[in-house]
Order: C-alpha cells, then sequence, then structure tokens
C-alpha cells in the first residue's frame, strides 16, 4: 500500500482561518474598532491624540479622523472604517455612533453564535430590524421649516463635545447665516471655504462675506487696501506672448533694435491702459504678470495679484458678481466683480488678500481664529459637522430627538415587533435592540454616570409613554430631548443604522479567510490573521 500524499491547492505564505474561528476574529475586530472611538461619543467625550511616524500631532474626538489615522491593518478593521467614511461622506457627521452600532451588532451576534444559531438566521434578522427600525425612525420624525432656531440648535447639536463648547452659539449662528447666503436648489459646501489664521482666539473666529486668496500683491508699491473695489477676473497672461519655435528677428540699424523695445513697452502699457479703462482697480490673473505690467499697474494705484488657482478664480467670481474673462478686449465694467474692500494682510510670513463686504455673494469664507493648529483644526471638523447637520435638515426638513431619545424610543419598539415574530430571527431582532441601547448607555458612561442607572430610567420614562426623553449631559438629568433643543437630522440616524447593519451581515456571513503573509514578515498583526501586504 502507498501513502496518499497531501494535496497542497494554496501556496506556502498563505494562512487559512475557517468557520467559527474566522467569524471569532473578524467580530473581535470590529469590536476594538468600535470601543476605540467608544469614549469620544457625546458632550462630555474625550479626545484622542494620533501621532504619525514622522511626529505629526491630531488631537480629536471625530470618530472618522481617528479610524483614518490609526492606520489599521485588520480586513475586518478596514470595513469598519470604510462605513465611518461613508457616513461622513453622506451626511458630515454620526460617524462614531455607526462604528459603535456596527460594533456592538457583532458583538450580540456572537451570543447568538454561541448559542448555535446560524449566521444566516442572524443576518435575516439583523435585515428584518434594520428595515423596521428605519419604518418607525420615519414615524419618530418630526417635520420642520427652516425659520426660527431649528437650524441653530442643529448645528449646536453638532458641534457639542468637538472642544467648541464656549462659542458653540456664536458658530451655530455662523454656520446658519453661511448656509442661508449660500441657498440655492443645491446647497455645495464647497462654496463655503474655511480658512485658518493662527492669531487672537476662538472667540473670534468671523464670518467674511467674500473669499481668501493666499496671494499677496505683485509689487510692494502698490495700494495695501482698496475701497469699493471693481475687480477683474483675467484668465490669460498679462504679458506678450513669445513666438512658438525657433524666431529670429533681423535688425539692421541702433534705432530698429530702439524701436522694437518701445514697442513693446508700449504693447504692455496698453494692457494696462484697457484694465483701467474698464473701471477696475483690482485685478486678480490666472496666469503671470509681466515687470512692466506690474510697474504701471501700481502707477495707476490699482491692486493686483497673479497666479489666482482656478478653483480661486471661479470662488472669486461667485463671490464678486464678477465673470473670468479669457481676453481684456472683451473686459468692460459690465465683467467686472464689487466688494466693499479688497486688502493684503500680513500671517507671519505669507501674505493673503482678503475680499469683504461682497454684495450677494455665492461663495464665503469662515475665518477661524485660534491659539494653536491644533486647536483650529478640532474647530475646522466641529464646524464641518455642524455645516453638514443644518444642510441634512434643509434637505430632508425632518429631524429627531438626540440624547439617546430616539435610540430607547427605536429599541422599545423594536422589543414590541420581535415578539411578534415566531422563529429563531426574534433573537436576532431582540440583539439589535439592545445594540440600539448602546448609545444611550455610553452617552451616560462617557459622562460618568452610572450607565445602568441612567438606562433603568430611560427604560421607565419611554414605557410611561415619554418618546422624547434622553439624557441630558449638561444637568444630568432625564429630560424632553426635543423641548430642549437637543435635535439631529433623521439622515445621521438612518445611515448609521444602515451602514452598520450592512457592514455587520457582511463580516456574519465570512466563515473562510485566506490571507497571504507576504514577504516581508511571517508575524501576525495580532488579530488571528498574517499581516496583509
Amino acid at each position: 500500500m502507498t501513502d496518499k500524499q497531501p494535496i497542497y491547492i494554496l501556496p506556502e505564505n498563505t494562512e487559512r482561518t475557517v468557520g467559527r474561528d474566522a467569524q471569532r476574529n473578524n467580530i473581535l475586530a470590529a469590536k476594538l474598532v468600535g470601543d476605540s472611538v467608544k469614549t469620544t461619543l457625546g458632550p462630555k467625550g474625550m479626545d484622542k491624540m494620533l501621532v504619525d511616524g514622522v511626529g505629526d500631532i491630531t488631537v480629536t474626538n471625530d470618530g472618522v479622523t481617528i479610524l483614518e489615522q490609526m492606520e489599521l491593518e485588520h480586513p475586518a478593521a478596514k470595513m469598519m472604517v470604510e462605513i465611518a467614511k461613508t457616513q461622513e461622506k453622506e451626511v458630515g457627521d454620526g460617524t462614531t455612533t455607526a462604528v459603535m452600532l456596527a460594533g456592538k451588532l457583532l458583538e450580540n451576534a456572537e451570543k447568538l453564535l454561541d448559542m448555535k444559531i446560524h449566521p444566516t438566521v442572524i443576518t435575516k434578522g439583523y435585515n428584518l430590524a434594520s428595515n423596521k427600525t428605519k419604518r418607525f425612525l420615519e414615524e419618530l420624525s418630526v417635520s420642520v421649516d427652516e425659520q426660527g432656531d431649528v437650524l441653530k440648535f442643529i448645528a449646536m447639536t453638532a458641534m457639542t463635545g468637538k472642544g467648541a463648547e464656549a462659542v458653540k452659539e456664536k458658530f451655530a449662528n455662523i454656520i446658519v447665516e453661511a448656509i442661508r447666503q449660500i441657498d440655492e436648489k443645491e446647497i455645495d459646501l464647497e462654496n463655503i471655504k474655511i480658512v485658518k489664521n493662527k492669531s487672537y482666539g476662538i472667540e473670534d473666529t468671523e464670518l467674511i462675506k467674500g473669499i481668501i486668496i493666499d496671494k499677496g500683491r505683485v509689487s510692494m508699491d502698490m495700494p495695501l487696501k482698496i475701497d469699493e473695489a471693481k475687480i477683474a477676473l483675467v484668465s490669460d497672461a498679462l504679458e506678450l506672448k513669445n513666438p512658438e519655435g525657433d524666431a529670429k528677428i533681423s535688425i539692421t540699424a541702433p534705432e530698429q533694435l530702439q524701436d522694437f523695445v518701445n514697442r513693446e513697452e508700449r504693447l504692455l502699457k496698453q494692457i494696462v491702459e484697457k484694465i483701467k479703462f474698464s473701471g477696475a482697480n483690482v485685478i486678480f490673473c490666472q496666469k503671470g504678470i509681466a515687470d512692466v505690467v506690474q510697474y504701471y499697474l501700481a502707477k495707476k494705484g490699482i491692486y493686483a495679484c497673479r497666479r489666482v488657482a482656478k478653483s480661486d478664480m471661479e470662488g472669486l467670481a461667485r463671490a464678486t458678481g464678477g465673470r473670468i474673462v479669457s481676453n481684456l478686449n472683451e473686459l468692460s465694467e459690465g465683467e467686472l466683480g464689487k466688494a466693499q474692500v479688497v486688502e493684503e494682510v500680513k500671517q507671519g510670513d505669507e501674505s493673503m488678500t482678503y475680499v469683504r463686504g461682497c454684495e450677494n455673494p455665492k461663495t464665503l469664507t469662515i475665518l477661524i481664529h485660534g491659539g494653536s493648529e491644533h486647536v483650529m483644526d478640532e474647530m475646522e471638523r466641529a464646524l464641518k459637522d455642524g455645516l453638514g447637520d443644518v444642510v441634512s435638515v434643509i434637505k430632508t426638513k425632518k429631524i429627531v430627538a438626540g440624547a439617546g431619545a430616539i435610540e430607547m424610543e427605536l429599541s422599545k419598539m423594536l422589543r414590541e415587533f420581535a415578539n411578534s415574530l415566531s422563529g429563531r430571527e426574534q433573537l436576532a431582532v431582540q440583539e439589535f435592540a439592545n445594540a440600539l441601547e448602546f448609545i444611550p448607555l455610553t452617552l451616560a458612561e462617557n459622562a460618568g454616570l452610572d450607565p445602568i442607572d441612567v438606562l433603568t430610567e430611560l427604560k421607565s420614562r419611554h414605557d410611561s409613554g415619554e418618546k422624547y426623553a434622553g439624557i441630558n449631559i449638561f444637568n444630568n438629568r432625564i429630560e424632553d430631548a426635543l423641548h430642549e433643543g437637543i435635535i439631529e437630522p433623521v439622515k445621521i440616524k438612518s445611515q448609521a443604522i444602515s451602514s452598520a447593519t450592512e457592514v455587520a451581515i457582511m463580516i456574519l456571513r465570512i466563515d473562510d479567510v485566506l490571507a497571504s503573509k507576504g514577504n516581508k514578515s511571517p508575524v501576525g498583526n495580532g488579530m488571528g490573521y498574517p499581516g496583509m501586504e
């Protein structure tokens, strides 16, 4: 008898994890990702300090920023980062909620797997629960118009816990004013530029009805400031074009050379005359400006910037109402933009041009002041969260109660739905309801309260019909979140539930992982899988 030879179908450097081990590894990785951002949730959430390989520091409690900077290696962990990115892209806020919910759904699914319930049954139950939860969410949402303080409260809730507490009211007013100013059929947040200036304090942050360009004037002889600015936007170079290829000029007498030089200067002078004739006293040029043109522009008292980025040129056109011209012959008073003030401002070693006081700007700038780059970066993240939430409410015109109130009510309604089911899916729906309670429980925990006591009281209040009862972290009381102005866009919750359920189901359905060890190192990544290339 001959011995049977083993058959290898995979390369030597491939590690295979199958069945329950594969599920455990993936669930553990996802749970750890959720735990890593858990302490940042809510008004009393803590910050993370992230230091990269070259020593650059980021201090933040923004979920997606933390996950992107952490450079996660585990494949299941990377899938969790993807849902945070989707949440950020779709709504601009709620990334921590989405990741925590996904982690908790998987953690709860593990209990069911230990009870020998098949992953297919769990995923079916989770799908049922997700669809039902989104329907309940629509029923519980409150329709609002954009009048009154609704948008302001939305912005304040979004920025709470981002280190902007002291100025959240001022920031909320800036956000609402900015969005109302650019309000069109389709609001594009690209039209609200955020610029940072390391000076003064964050309370000096201001909304500029115009735009800031990171260019100074081209000549020191030009005026520093122009009042009642009439702005020309030119996409072509303000210099003589060089002939293409090799060109030769044949000169037979010294006078011809002088005529040639004089002619060149006359042509350049004509460029300045055309600008002056149009009535412009400020010019932004997308390309270069010849030295002679700079000299004559300065003599005429015209402020000029050169090599302005195309995106900034378009922003200037939207802010000032001007039109970008490619040929100076087209330049007339009707093409000019208008602003109350154009001035050069020094920021350290750099010069910037501020275009302020535009009449009906469709591009605005929020100028953040602060004592350090880290503070200003976190303020920028807070403002972006607020902007995203306000735009979401303008689009859907629907809000829900914050402070964990909506999750408690959804959990209660889901449990009632679970009782109407007869199969094993009922257990999965109940675990989905438990996962929703993880949000208010974490809010309480991060505020230093007893989470069990808070959860018990919240359940009692919701059972007695107080569907907007949430935990007000500022006074540590259970209150009507809607009445207190702790409100969020419905889109944040629906997107978080969708994303979390999708990634949890995808991870649960994996029972076989084939991972290449790569060529560099045979060492695993600490999660049961080898280092991935």
